[in-house]
């Protein structure tokens, strides 16, 4: 029996969908055959496209729960449904929560936490008046299960997003799916800011334990399962995006004190 993950006929918003990972899952949608609506404060330095297809960009400030709710049902006006939301935008600068005031360490989570609320409120409200529901994705990370020193604040938000997530799934079945995928490293056009030049990228990679950083397409594919049939009684779930995770640290001091013999 093929995995069949169609969407021709669906609708998808992805939010932060014009670069990154966001592109990534907004292209996925396309080659699934879904019709694809990204919003951002800024337009994409060039259309987001896949097979042939292209998403639909809007503008929109996420922080701005008027400006969202009117997105929401010009979406729904303009394409006659909503399928899905796949709640992406976010991020942090690395700031030490001793050098950086408060409020700086505020607007991280409410980009992060209140941000994809706000825009899940907004889309449930179309969602459960249509008859077969419609499926919320939030876009975790896996500085939410463990420290995250110098960008805690985030962290932080991103366990609240995981929680956020299984409360919406139990107040809003059965009509609306909620789920989480909690992402490791992903590789995009920023990584070299982080991780330096190619070598530094792999030299990263090399620390997970499927030996690289994901692709943005494989966290799409895995948003397309999860908005598709095939996932319809997965609710509430938390799946792990980050090929294996990290290698506990003692591990790499205890070969270093007792090395295999050869």
């Amino acid at each position: 029996m093929s995995l069949n993950l169609d969407l021709t006929g669906r609708v998808a918003v992805v939010t932060g969908g014009t670069r990154g990972v966001g592109a990534g899952i907004a292209r996925a949608f396309l080659q699934a055959g879904a019709e694809v609506v990204v919003c951002a404060r800024r337009p994409p330095d060039t259309p987001v496209t896949a097979d042939g297809r292209t998403a639909r960009f809007r503008p929109l400030d996420l922080r701005a729960p008027d400006a969202v709710r009117e997105f929401f049902h010009t979406v729904a006006a303009d394409h006659g449904r909503l399928d899905c939301l796949v709640n992406n935008a976010g991020g942090t600068p690395y700031r030490l929560l001793g050098e950086t005031a408060a409020e700086r360490h505020a607007r991280v989570v409410e980009l992060n936490l209140t941000a994809p609320m706000t825009a899940s409120l907004a889309a449930y409200d179309v969602m459960r008046g249509q008859p077969d529901g419609g499926s919320v994705i939030m876009i975790g990370s896996v500085s939410g299960t463990r420290p995250s020193p110098g960008t805690a604040a985030y962290g932080a938000a991103k366990a609240g997003l995981e929680n956020l997530a299984r409360s919406m799934a139990v107040e809003w079945a059965p009509r609306v799916r909620v789920n989480t995928l909690v992402l490791g490293m992903v590789r995009t056009e920023l990584s070299a800011l982080h991780y330096g030049d190619e070598a530094g990228v792999a030299a990263v990679g090399a620390t997970v334990p499927l030996g690289r950083l994901a692709e943005p397409t494989e966290i799409g594919d895995a948003c397309v399962f999860l908005a598709s049939g095939r996932a319809g009684y997965v609710s509430g779930a938390s799946l792990l995006v980050h090929g294996g995770g990290e290698r506990p640290a003692f591990l790499d001091a205890a070969t270093a004190n007792h090395p295999k013999e050869s």
